[in-house]
């Protein structure tokens, strides 16, 4: 089994589509903003709809930070098109339907059935920087991102 991507790793590069239906390259995302992407179970559930209204809370921060914020679930496009009108989600949201990036990026499965919740911060350069795994505690996905791509910003060169 995979170890799964950890810090110091180069973030596998991947395209899927976004809740408009538009292909979404990770490389092509990297280079101008530190990426934030963040996997989670399932759109409309309490836990995960609690935490991308947490990112998208803090949305304006991160921005501020020169970090993109980008959800993955395995929800079709269609579904992530709902919930992002429904939560008025100012982010983009992946659909990873089959799981394929998932695996690629060795995210557990909790209790061998349910999506793992995890968090990485990929810096400029494409390297992980963070990696954060909790199925509750949402709160400290945001939290932690928020501090390391804080850093990471103060890190560039100006």
């Amino acid at each position: 089994m995979a170890r799964g991507v950890q810090v110091g790793d180069t973030a596998p590069d991947f395209t899927l589509p976004s809740q408009s239906g538009e292909q979404v390259r990770l490389q092509d995302r990297l280079g101008e903003r530190i990426v934030v992407l963040y996997f989670y179970p399932k759109d409309n559930t309490s836990g995960c709809t609690a935490e991308a209204c947490a990112f998208r809370d803090s949305h304006e921060v991160f921005t501020e930070a020169g970090a993109e914020v980008i959800g993955v679930s395995s929800d079709s496009a269609e579904r992530h098109a709902a919930f992002a009108g429904k939560h008025n989600l100012p982010f983009t949201l992946l659909s990873d339907q089959g799981g394929r990036v998932r695996k690629q990026y060795g995210v557990p499965a909790v209790l061998g059935l349910l999506p793992g919740r995890v968090t990485y911060v990929i810096d400029r350069q494409g390297t992980v920087r963070h990696v954060f795994n909790s199925m509750t505690n949402i709160n400290q996905h945001v939290g932690d991102a928020l501090e390391v791509v804080r850093q990471l910003q103060a890190e560039q060169p100006a």
